[in-house]
């Protein structure tokens, strides 16, 4: 019931803005009061329907275009319009747990966002170390508004099966848009290996996030198609989807987003053979390990492969261990170096969360630049998600980096393990392959402070989390789809031998 001192209010502010609206037209000739009630209802709508304006902004992000494309000159930039929405979303989450104090304390305690705590409170320790201390503070806030929508609350969106697939189909449907303008782009210019680092733009940087996206999300609709539960009809729009996204990765030219995919196989290898996860985590770490070792060795071994990037799809899957003559491999090595050299001067706090591309240029040796390489070092990050990390925020920094990608892993194998319903089961393997192109990828490119890639990623984090923190439930709603699936099944097939 509304009270007679609530209905003055509300006439009282109407009064107040109709009267200001009027002198700001009358003496200013300005309009832009009128949208004060559209801010209002926009906030509330924020407030009231966080899910929803969530997932419209998952929708929005491969649309989403940089600031500076409008305006080149300014000294900042965001993603518009999902970066904006994003820090909404903080805010009025952040408000929210003040005033209601009823976020899920199971999800908070749970051993990957306790990780993930470690990560964010090393980061801010380093903003107050940093050689730039605002660029690491943008960069910082930067981190809050992509984990805290995307991790945290979404946590708590998909604990209902249905928002799972929704937070999937919203970034799989408006990329499909994307991918339809890229082609048509890269086709006008005859699918040439040059052109497909631009062919996306303004919506993806270069070919290499787009391809990342592409790659994160192959697994995710390779689940749709073989999960035997799903509709038919549903299988073969998936089927239709699945080979546009195929298409669209091999004319991307993305050689990590290849090579990724085939760490994300190993794994779903992994998973159905049974093969305990100590063995894969001790193999990986084995493996990078030797890599260090023996890297003159290695890199001594591949300088015989002089075979560049092509359009010939043979010779451009050689030219990925070409450490000879390959531009792009070569200024790789070249940023790796640097950051192990940053690494080195300061191994403890790093440089400063953001400041890799600020600082990078005196660590470069001359004989390791390449023809893209600049004096200036202003092409860039460190191409690599765990040596950006560690030249940034020091050993720390890089360890718990680390420690949220093994102990997603580990969570993802131990439910997948637990689950009763295939249709669960490939969900969750669905989801941690997604994630394992990532973790792949990282070894070679960094993309977590761009909403591409930060959205799915933390996204798909979140899912891993719910399904563990909620298993019970989860499991019994998939128990009971499946049941009333082939309940439906069993009636349509009566049906059929009646008619006959």
């Amino acid at each position: 019931m509304i009270s007679k001192a609530q209905i003055r209010i509300f006439y009282l502010l109407t009064i107040l803005f109709i009267l200001t609206n009027c002198y700001l037209i009358i003496t200013r000739d300005s309009l832009i009061f009128n949208l004060l009630p559209v801010a209002i209802i926009l906030f509330f709508t924020l407030f009231l329907s966080m899910d929803k304006v969530l997932l419209a902004s998952v929708f929005l992000v491969p649309f989403s275009v940089p600031l500076k494309e409008f305006f080149p000159g300014i000294d900042f930039n965001l993603d518009i319009p999902t970066e904006p929405i994003f820090i909404c979303l903080v805010v009025l989450f952040l408000l929210k747990q003040l005033k209601d104090r009823d976020f899920d304390r199971k999800i908070l305690k749970h051993p990957v966002s306790l990780c993930i705590f470690f990560y964010l409170g090393w980061r801010l320790i380093t903003v107050f170390t940093s050689t730039i201390p605002l660029v690491s503070i943008k960069y910082f806030v930067m981190l809050l508004w992509f984990i805290i929508p995307f991790y945290f609350i979404t946590t708590q969106i998909v604990r209902k099966k249905k928002n799972i697939n929704k937070f999937f189909w919203v970034y799989i449907i408006s990329f499909c848009i994307v991918i339809a303008y890229t082609l048509v782009v890269h086709s006008a210019n005859n699918f040439s290996h040059g052109y497909s680092n631009v062919a996306m733009r303004p919506f993806y940087n270069d070919h290499t996030s787009y391809g990342a996206a592409l790659a994160m999300f192959i697994p995710i609709i390779v689940g749709f198609v073989f999960n035997k539960e799903n509709k038919k009809s549903y299988r073969i729009i998936s089927g239709f989807v699945l080979v546009y996204f195929i298409i669209a990765i091999i004319f991307s030219y993305t050689r990590a987003a290849w090579v990724s995919l085939l760490g994300a196989f190993a794994v779903w290898l992994m998973l159905r053979l049974k093969i305990n996860y100590k063995i894969v985590l001790t193999t990986v770490i084995i493996l990078v390990g030797t890599f260090f070792i023996f890297q003159e060795q290695i890199f001594f071994k591949l300088e015989g492969n002089k075979q560049d990037s092509s359009t010939d799809f043979s010779e451009h899957i050689k030219s990925i261990t070409n450490v000879a003559t390959d531009a792009s491999n070569l200024e790789r090595i070249n940023r790796w170096n640097s950051a192990i050299r940053m690494y080195k001067e300061k191994p403890v706090f790093g440089w400063g969360p953001g400041t890799y591309q600020f600082n990078y240029a005196p660590f470069q040796y001359s004989y390791e630049k390449t023809i893209i390489s600049t004096n200036a070092g202003n092409m860039g990050n460190a191409h690599s998600e765990y040596l950006g990390a560690l030249s940034e925020s020091g050993i720390l920094g890089m360890i718990s980096l680390i420690l949220i990608l093994i102990y997603v892993f580990i969570t993802s194998v131990k439910i997948y393990n637990k689950a009763k319903s295939k249709s669960l089961k490939i969900l969750i393997a669905s989801v941690i392959c997604a994630l394992v192109t990532y973790f792949f990828h990282g070894f070679l490119n960094n993309f977590l402070d761009t909403d591409k890639i930060a959205v799915p990623f933390w996204g798909f984090v979140a899912i891993i989390v719910a399904i563990d923190v909620y298993f019970d439930d989860f499991d019994k709603e998939f128990e009971t789809g499946n049941k009333e699936l082939n309940e439906t099944n069993d009636v349509s097939g009566e049906l059929t031998n009646d008619e006959k």
